[in-house]
């Protein structure tokens, strides 16, 4: 869902068509930015960006004329819609149903309030050379007047491989299981599954990791495409999970901790329902696991979400 950040921007991931009439659909971080009066996206959200890495596209709010549903227009590709911008249409996918209604109402909202500067001229900027992800390599981007708006657009593909699947989480559905699960594995009752940020132990830097849970313990790996855990935290050594007090210190939206004895694991979560939902998930499946005898000494805080384990 979309949610609003420390700066009040709007931002959420969505799946873009970026080359017009393609029919592929790429995984990119959104943000609508109302005082700059632009939509921008990236690869992943910029907090977890290489410092200096540039958007893949922006769009001026000032050249939408409308955004609209597009499920009857694109029937095989769901939770459709589309930003009208000129001669030009943006289709785009949302998460779900109502993902697509949020999208849509904030975007012509953004639009009805947007009045166009003094000056603002047509003219194309040259293009620039960025460095890419993971490999760091040069990436070209481009500004091109298409029915008389400018779009800024990467002028070759940027890695979907390897790095695509570890910055962003570019899959369509980031809750889906690995596809490496036999029916049978998945027979196993895992919980919750999804992409997430992590703190790192010792360079404290933040990487997105794939987590699964089940009944058992929280893992997380590389990618949803890995076979082998990059670790597994068994949830008898999980005490506590809440809502992260330090993120404002940390400057991170949608942070939650998860306490160990030898650790706290601060991760970040795409959304405030993801993290809710994570936090509850963990939580349930620890008291499930438990039993009543050990579930009724936790301790529950009504003014957060927070479970805290006896020992």
């Amino acid at each position: 869902m979309p949610y609003v950040d420390r700066q009040n921007r709007i931002c959420g991931f969505l799946d873009i068509e970026e080359n017009e009439s393609s029919g592929r659909f790429l995984r990119r971080y959104f943000i609508l930015d109302t005082q700059q009066g632009s939509l921008l996206w990236y690869m992943d959200n910029p907090q977890n960006l290489p410092k200096g890495t540039d958007r893949v596209g922006s769009l001026k709010l000032t050249y939408i004329s409308k955004v609209s549903d597009a499920t009857k227009l694109r029937p095989k590709a769901e939770f459709c819609f589309v930003i009208n911008a000129g001669m030009r249409k943006f289709y785009l996918q949302a998460n779900d149903q109502q993902d697509l209604v949020e999208w849509i109402s904030v975007l012509n909202n953004a639009t009805k309030i947007t009045v166009p500067k003094p000056g603002e001229g047509h003219a194309a900027h040259a293009e620039t050379s960025q460095e890419g992800l993971g490999a760091m390599k040069q990436i070209s981007y481009k500004t091109e007047i298409i029915g008389g708006v400018p779009i800024i657009t990467a002028t070759q593909e940027q890695g979907e491989g390897q790095n695509g699947a570890e910055r962003g989480g570019l899959k369509r559905c980031q809750n889906q299981l690995p596809y490496f699960l036999s029916r049978g594995a998945q027979d196993q009752a895992f919980i919750k599954a999804g992409y997430c940020v992590k703190q790192g132990a010792v360079m404290k830097n933040w990487k997105r990791r794939y987590f699964m849970l089940d009944e058992n313990a929280v893992s997380y790996y590389k990618s949803d495409l890995e076979r082998e855990a990059l670790r597994v935290i068994s949830l008898k050594e999980i005490h506590k999970v809440q809502e992260c007090k330090q993120s404002e210190l940390m400057m991170r939206d949608n942070l939650f901790e998860m306490v160990t004895s030898s650790r706290t694991f601060y991760i970040q979560a795409d959304s405030p329902e993801d993290m809710h939902s994570w936090i509850k998930a963990i939580s349930g499946a620890i008291v499930a696991q438990r039993g009543p005898g050990r579930s009724a000494n936790t301790r529950v805080r009504s003014d957060s979400d927070v479970l805290t384990f006896p020992k």
